[in-house]
Parts: structure tokens; C-alpha cells; sequence
């Protein structure tokens, strides 16, 4: 900072001039110093304390892995493992290295972390792919950070640590420096002028002194002591103080600040682009309509048509697996229709598990002496494999698009009873001439309080742009429910429609965009670039590590709590709880700072111009070196 330089400079000639005239007056220069260090100390100790609350959080939920060794099973840190090792990748883990599938048993891993794309993906560990495939096409592997939500699998680790893609990733962040926030480059402005100034000031009481014959030395002196009184000198320290009682304040509402001059930058931000799972959703699939003659038949099919588990801990339901699935549970529990309790009484017998191609998923029951085939699956297709009449499908098509327009993500049910089972249990002798149940429309719901948070940042002039991997016509209906769009001049683009634009184009409609549907991770950099060109401060949140770029360019970068420890390491603000409502908290917390600095920085330079004023004009009507 160039007003610590000077104070620094002034100190050190302070001292050196008093030591060659045997003075031995150092009070000055010790006082001067300590504020320096007090300053330094203050701001250390503070980040400190966010990155051991970080450490607290890594320590919570440290990563393992299942490793054969010897022919022994065996648990060890992911940190660990060597490329050659054998792991076992279950349903609920986090994958601890990149690896390459041996096996594979309806395993699908979840890599929004890396992609941006949160529908899980179904390996394949018999598939061999091409060379210089996009990540997400590559099916026979599997990638440290990425979560296995369903089935299991044997790998051999490839890479570890930062030969991963998370660490190539992790190692580009490394490399980048963070930008200055506002209030770095408005008081290295202040300083720089008042540097300026002082200087200025200094040569001329000090010509002006050799002018009347007074000493050199003691002109000298007053030049250097005209400095110290000119400069802010508590200046530094008071925006440490200002900034470490925001950290503290912003703690207790579930946010940890990494670097220190982040709580001031929340204030002057003009744009926060926002990812819409978790953070302005629950990110909890949750049913909130059925269509059907027989709901509760309905509800009951779609509850036994699962590889999702009920889990008992402490007293308490707990369902793990892929999210859609886990609704379709918890949907039941709530209609008293108990998955394991179905079981009992219709046990699981085979199934035709999902595949991207079908978009369909089968179960097999024993019911007394008969057998029940349950199908559930994309609307469109299951609607062909039924033998409904051409009317009646024709009304479930009607009313599948109504649901869809409505942001909801639509899975149909069918079901048929047979005496005997098939010979060959595949997808042409089970998937037909099926009786068409229901359909079941489930959404990601906003959390609570995030309509009214948006609203209370567009009152402060802060405009918030929703990214999400939805579709457009998704994307605009949650962005209506969240009042992010309320004008006709509100503009929804997808990624395509954003990189068909130039520079130019996107910076003439930033100011009116509130959705980037469709949105691939390299998007938020585009977005942080565009703002800047517009001199807006831009804040961007994040939680994988594809994030972790735009993370590290914003003025401002948010990772998520449940992020990933990479998207954490390049922001600068950790929000605990994923949401949004604690990010426009935190921007009312870095405005009220911003204030406060800035009637202090008047205070203080009301008093320092007047000493400059009495040290300039006391030359020139007889009085000596005032100061």
C-alpha cells in the first residue's frame, strides 16, 4: 500500500536524522512502526482464522477410499493412494482419484463438480474411448471429486493428486492472481495523490525555509514530520478494524471471509451471477403433483420403481441415492407408502436398470403366484409401450406439456401383471403393452426467503443473474417465481445464444440479462470478463471445480459450503449454508463497512489538510515550523 511505503520512509529518516544529530529521539518512528505492524498483525491473524475454520471443514469429512491390496479390502486416506491401486467405487462415495473402470454394475457418478452438469452419468466400464474425448463422454472413467450416486465398481487409479483433472484445475488457480478489490485501488488512489501532494508540499516549506536562512536540518526535519501529519496514518489500521468486525459479524450468518478486503468489495458490487442449484434452490428434488386416476396406485409403482435405500439413523429416515429417485421415496414416506415395507410384501425379484437410450427404468415383483412389471421413465417414450387408446394418450401428452411449462420435470408410471415370466428378461420381452399409471411432476423449490433477497438487492441497485443447467423454457418459469424477472426488457439467453454474441453485443445487454440457461462453466469467465469491461464489480458463485476459474477473476468469488475444496481455495467468501440469502446479508455487511470507512477517511483528512494549511501559510506571516 503506497501510504504504509511513505509512513514507512518517514520513519525510517525520522529515525536516521535524529540518531546523526544525537537526539536519540525514536518515539516518532517507534509509534509509526507499530501501527504498521498492528496493522499487518490484525489482518494476518483475521484470514488466519477463516482459512483454520476452512481446515475445520476439511477435517469434518476427510476423504477415503477402498483400496484391494494384497487381496485384502482395505479403508485409507484418498491421499494415500498410488496410480496402479485397485478401488472399490460404491454408491455415496466421493470418487478419490482419477481412475479407470474395470468394472461396473449400474454405476452412475454425478460430475457437476467438474462439468457443470448435474444429471448423474451411467458408466460403462466395457467401452473404450477415443482419444481427446470431452471429459463428459468419457464413460470408462471415473474423476477424483465426482460423487457416486448409484450402483458399484472396481477401478485402477491412473492419476492422483495434481496430475488429476482437479489439480490441473487447481494449478491454473495457483497461477492466477486475484484482482484488487475497489477499496485496494481507491485508497492506493488516495494515497498516491496524498503521496503526491506532500511531496509537493514538503519541497516547498522546504525552499522556503532555505529562503529565510533557517537551518537545512531542522527544514529537513519539518519537511518529514509535514509528511507524517499529511498522511492518514490509522487510516490502514482503521480499514483492517472496519473489515475484521465485518468478518466477525458475517460469521455468525454462515459466512467465512478468506481474504480480508473481500467484505468491502460485497458493498460495491453491481452484478451477482448466481448458480440456481442449492444456492437460489434447496437443491432437493421434491413431488409436488400427480396425475392419475389412482394417485396413491401411482405414488405406490413409482416408490417400488427405485435403487434408492431407506436408512435409519438415530431414530431418523434417512433415503440416499440419485436425486429424482430419492423424491419419488420420500414422496411415498410421506403418502405412508414405505419402499422397504412394499418390498416385504411384493419383493424385488430382476430388473432392467436405466439407460440413456431407453429413458426408461424396470423392476420385477413377486405378488403371490404372479409377477409385476413396473416402468417408469420419460413421458414420450413410456407413452408408446402402452396399450392405452389413441384419445387417452393423447390427453397424458396434453397434460405432460402443461406440467413441463411449468418447470416441472415430468416422469411417467405404468405397470402390467403377468402369470409367468418371460423366458428372456430384456427391454422388448418386459417394456410392452403396458397400462399407463400416472404421471409424477416433481421441482427443485426455491429456499426460503431467496425471492425476497433478490428483491432487496435490485432496491440496492445490484442485479442478479440466475446460471443454470436447465433448459430455457425451466429456466425462465424459476426466474418468474423468483421475481428475477419482472420486466419486459428482462432478457433469458441460452450458452449457444451467448457465444453466438460478440463482446460488444453482451456488453450492450448485460445490464438487462437475468438467466444464462444451458450455462457451461466457461460462461462464468465470460460473464466476469464483460462485467469488467463494464467497470461493474462483479461477484460470482461457485461450488465445483470447473468453477474455480471465475471463481478466482471475479472482484468477488462465493464457493459453497458443500463445494469443492478446489472452488473454496479460489474464493474469497465461503457461504456455509448455500444460500443466497446469506450472500445479500453479506452485501449489506460490506456496504454499512464501506460507509464507515469513508466518514472516517474524512474525518481524518479534515484534520490532516488543516495541519498541512497551518504548516503552509505559518512561513509566510512569521511563525517557524509549527508542526
Amino acid at each position: 500500500d503506497f501510504m504504509i511505503i511513505i509512513l514507512i520512509l518517514a520513519s525510517i529518516v525520522s529515525a536516521g536524522i535524529s540518531y546523526i544529530q544525537g537526539e536519540n529521539d525514536y518515539i516518532d518512528s517507534i509509534i509509526i512502526i507499530a501501527i504498521v505492524i498492528l496493522n499487518a498483525i490484525m489482518g494476518v491473524v483475521q484470514e488466519s482464522k477463516a482459512e483454520k475454520s476452512i481446515e475445520a471443514l476439511k477435517e469434518m469429512t476427510p476423504p477415503k477410499a477402498k483400496v484391494i491390496r494384497n487381496n485384502i479390502t482395505i479403508e485409507i486416506n484418498a491421499e494415500e493412494l498410488v496410480p496402479g491401486d485397485l478401488i472399490i467405487l460404491e454408491a455415496g462415495n466421493y470418487v478419490p482419484a482419477d481412475c479407470r473402470l474395470i468394472e461396473s454394475h449400474n454405476l452412475k457418478i454425478e460430475e457437476s463438480s467438474l462439468t457443470g452438469e448435474t444429471e448423474a452419468i451411467l458408466k460403462d466400464s466395457d467401452m473404450i474411448c477415443k482419444k481427446d474425448i470431452p471429459l463428459g463422454d468419457m464413460l470408462n472413467m471415473a474423476f477424483m471429486s465426482s460423487i457416486v450416486v448409484n450402483g458399484h465398481a472396481k477401478a485402477i487409479v491412473t492419476e492422483t493428486g495434481m496430475n488429476t483433472r482437479v489439480g490441473k484445475i487447481a494449478n491454473m488457480i495457483i497461477q492466477d492472481e486475484a484482482p484488487e478489490t475497489p477499496i485496494q485501488k481507491k485508497l492506493s488512489q488516495v494515497g498516491k495523490i496524498l503521496g503526491i501532494i506532500c511531496l509537493a508540499i514538503c519541497l516547498i516549506i522546504f525552499v522556503i525555509g532555505l529562503i529565510k536562512n533557517i537551518d537545512p536540518m531542522e527544514m529537513f526535519m519539518t519537511s518529514v514530520g509535514l509528511a507524517v501529519a499529511a498522511i492518514p496514518e490509522g487510516l490502514p489500521a482503521i480499514v483492517t478494524i472496519m473489515l475484521s468486525l465485518g468478518v466477525t459479524k458475517m460469521a455468525k450468518n454462515n459466512s467465512i471471509i478468506r481474504r480480508l478486503p473481500a467484505v468491502e468489495t460485497l458493498g460495491s458490487s453491481k452484478v451477482i451471477c448466481s448458480d440456481k442449484t442449492g444456492t437460489l434452490t434447496k437443491n432437493e428434488m421434491t413431488v409436488v403433483e400427480v396425475k392419475s386416476n389412482n394417485p396413491e396406485f401411482a405414488i405406490e409403482l413409482s416408490t417400488m420403481c427405485t435403487d434408492c435405500d431407506i436408512l435409519y439413523k438415530n431414530g431418523k429416515i434417512e433415503v440416499s441415492g440419485e436425486p429424482t429417485e430419492v423424491a419419488l421415496v420420500q414422496n411415498g414416506l410421506k403418502n405412508n407408502k414405505n419402499k422397504t415395507e412394499l418390498y416385504h410384501n411384493m419383493p424385488r425379484i430382476n430388473e432392467i436398470p436405466f439407460d440413456s437410450n431407453r429413458k426408461m427404468m424396470t423392476t420385477i415383483h413377486k405378488i403371490g403366484n404372479k409377477y409385476r412389471i413396473i416402468t417408469k421413465g420419460a413421458p414420450d417414450i413410456l407413452l408408446n409401450k402402452c396399450q392405452n387408446s389413441i384419445g387417452e394418450k393423447q390427453k397424458i401428452q396434453r397434460e405432460n406439456l402443461q406440467m413441463a411449462e411449468r418447470a416441472l420435470r415430468v416422469i411417467a408410471v405404468a405397470y402390467k401383471d403377468l402369470d409367468h415370466m418371460p423366458s428372456k428378461i430384456d427391454s422388448d420381452n418386459i417394456e410392452n403393452n403396458l397400462n399407463f399409471v400416472g404421471l409424477v411432476g416433481m421441482i427443485d423449490p426455491p429456499r426460503d426467503g431467496v425471492k425476497e433477497a433478490v428483491k432487496t438487492c435490485r432496491r440496492a441497485g445490484i442485479k442478479t443473474v440466475m446460471i443454470t443447467g436447465d433448459n430455457k423454457k425451466t429456466a425462465i418459469n424459476i426466474a418468474n417465481e423468483l421475481s428475477l424477472i419482472e420486466k419486459s426488457t428482462d432478457i433469458a439467453l441460452t450458452s449457444d445464444e451467448l457465444n453466438s454474441m460478440t463482446d460488444e453485443e453482451i456488453r450492450k445487454i448485460l445490464p438487462n440479462l437475468r438467466v444464462v440457461a444451458r450455462a457451461l462453466p466457461k460462461d462464468k469467465s465470460k460473464l466476469v470478463k464483460i462485467a469488467k469491461m463494464n467497470n461493474l464489480v462483479v461477484g460470482m458463485t461457485g461450488d465445483g471445480v470447473n468453477d474455480a476459474p471465475a471463481l478466482k477473476k471475479a472482484d468477488v468469488g462465493f464457493s459453497m459450503g458443500s463445494g469443492t475444496e478446489v472452488a473454496k481455495e479460489a474464493s474469497d467468501i465461503v457461504i456455509l449454508d448455500d444460500n443466497f440469502l446469506s450472500i445479500s446479508k453479506a452485501v449489506l455487511y460490506g456496504r454499512t463497512i464501506f460507509k464507515s470507512i469513508r466518514k472516517f477517511l474524512i474525518v481524518q483528512l479534515t484534520i490532516n489538510m488543516c495541519a498541512v494549511f497551518i504548516s503552509v501559510i505559518c512561513p509566510f506571516i512569521g511563525i517557524d515550523t509549527p508542526v
